[in-house]
């Protein structure tokens, strides 16, 4: 990979990552449906001007209902469990659960879409899901957890089968429309749909200076920028070294929270983390098809 690509993955998963801290940063001042739905908005707006040419426009009319369920699952639904669970838990907990993507991918590609799951993939199923549990029962074992951290966590996996779905969703069904008009279009998508409860659940008391600041770094730098880059990535670097970001996420996801909200980093969110990034290390690293990523949040 050649220096410049290098540095590119570097700051995707410096952003991507980033995405935890700021949703932390902003979920108890905007709310969970605000907060959504300002970081969907902000994302199409930086998106619109690029959608204008007469070939995004095309595709759009010729593919608007599945860019819509992408749309819905892929950002709309996963910005909403996020930043639940940013009211909750630490910035980099949240990092190392949306890490699971990959394995839930495989997994369900295994049980409904009856693709073949050799040793390597299995035993990275199973090493990952272990890592799971071991970061479940570690922040539930020692008693402290309220049940508001427990839906958290729980919201946490419902974001990363969201991402599941819309990953085979988007295979199927998406394969021919451009990256452009296919992350464009559901961050559009995302922003009409929340839009109402932005505007029902809009905050009393407006956010602080630093609440907005760190929506409006979500929207623009860690969603529409971060996905720009992405795309870049795999254009200029390949898709299977562009994927290795997957294991920089929670890494930068956890740095931060450190090194900005002064967070905890316990012994069993390391080893945790490291048990389900080796899970996604095997699960990807020998399939002759690499898994893509998610691109909405990273998130």
């Amino acid at each position: 990979m050649k220096p410049r690509d290098l540095a590119s993955l570097l700051l995707l998963g410096a952003l991507w990552g980033g995405s935890f801290l700021f949703m932390r940063m902003a979920a108890d001042p905007f709310g969970v449906m605000a907060l959504a739905g300002m970081r969907a908005i902000v994302a199409a707006l930086c998106f619109v001007p690029l959608m204008a040419s007469r070939t995004q426009l095309a595709e759009w009319r010729a593919h608007w209902r599945p860019i819509v369920v992408a749309g819905i699952t892929n950002s709309a639904l996963p910005f909403v469990l996020f930043a639940l669970a940013a009211r909750h838990l630490p910035a980099g907990l949240s990092s190392i659960f949306d890490a699971i993507t990959p394995l839930l991918v495989a997994a369900s590609g295994w049980l409904w879409l009856g693709e073949k799951l050799d040793f390597w993939r299995t035993s990275g199923l199973i090493v990952g899901f272990a890592g799971v549990l071991w970061l479940i029962g570690g922040n539930t074992g020692s008693g402290t957890v309220d049940a508001g951290s427990l839906w958290a966590m729980a919201a946490c996996v419902g974001a990363t089968v969201c991402y599941a779905f819309s990953v085979h969703y988007s295979r199927y069904r998406l394969r021919h429309v451009s990256p452009m008009t296919s992350a464009g279009g559901s961050q559009i998508v995302a922003a009409i749909v929340l839009a109402p409860t932005t505007l029902w659940a809009w905050p009393a008391q407006n956010p602080s200076m630093p609440a907005w600041l760190a929506t409006i770094a979500l929207g623009v730098a860690c969603t529409a920028f971060a996905m720009l880059l992405f795309f870049r990535l795999i254009a200029h670097a390949g898709t299977s070294r562009t994927m290795t970001v997957l294991y920089l996420i929670p890494v930068f996801g956890v740095l931060w929270g450190w090194l900005f909200l002064k967070e905890i980093v316990t012994a069993n969110m390391v080893i945790a983390c490291v048990v389900i990034l080796l899970g996604v290390a095997l699960t990807t690293g020998r399939s002759s098809e690499p898994l893509p990523a998610p691109i909405a949040d990273k998130a």
